[in-house]
């Protein structure tokens, strides 16, 4: 499993000869090194949204043009808005499963706000776990804290957490320590940070505080990979 950071909370996830995006927001964000990352260049045959807020849907439709066959998979009010769109869905909703061609998707709780840009309804945000053949991800989604993290492990050993650590509008660097803890996992790859002003944090001071626990924090830059 090869995970790239197209910044922000966009990643790129690819599982054998599948290629996953999961929150697509490249050509809106400020950052310089975003403006480096080609959108039209991705290709995607599933397209994974936590929620709908604007800063994590922006690009579905520009992808989907340039991969016309992608399945967009998220919560059943996220699923039907691009259906009516034209585009393929697979709807979920919280607890639920699904085994696709890549591997196993459990849609998890998180806690947030969640509508489109036009201010209509965008259904319960999200999280997802991803148990492919070797390797198990769990991407949190924007979210607090919460003690439905600590679920995660009765069912799923991880290999990998992908937590929100900006703050502001989501958990913070402490907190996401303890959300290692309920989700059993030590390997942490932070995202949610630095794209606004709100959200900007010291990243020595970060992995500091996840190494002082006995953890790995990992900090990639737009457009580097890690491979599980």
């Amino acid at each position: 499993m090869k995970i790239t950071y197209f910044g922000h909370a966009c990643l790129g996830i690819t599982i054998d000869d599948i290629n996953i995006i999961v929150d697509p927001f490249i050509t809106g964000n400020p950052l310089p090194a975003a403006k480096q990352i080609d959108v039209n260049a991705i290709k995607a045959d599933y397209i994974l949204l936590t929620h709908a807020h604007g800063d994590h849907i922006a690009d579905v439709e520009l992808i989907a043009k340039n991969n016309p066959d992608v399945v967009v998979v998220s919560n059943a009010e996220i699923a039907g808005h691009f259906e009516a769109k034209g585009l393929q869905a697979h709807p979920m909703n919280h607890g639920g499963s699904w085994t696709f061609e890549f591997g196993k998707v459990k849609y998890t709780p998180a806690i947030h706000s969640s509508s489109f840009p036009d201010g209509s309804y965008g259904g319960q945000p999200g999280g997802f776990v991803i148990e492919s053949k070797n390797k198990n991800v769990y991407i949190a989604g924007d979210t607090s804290l919460t003690m439905d993290m600590k679920l995660i492990p009765l069912f799923t050993q991880l290999d990998l957490a992908i937590l929100p650590i900006g703050s502001n509008f989501t958990m913070d660097i402490d907190e996401a320590v303890i959300a290692s803890d309920f989700v059993g996992c030590d390997k942490v790859m932070g995202y949610h940070f630095d794209t606004f002003g709100y959200i900007e944090i010291d990243h020595e001071e970060a992995k500091k505080k996840f190494f002082e626990k006995g953890k790995d924090l990992m900090l990639l830059a737009i457009g580097e990979s890690l491979t599980l």
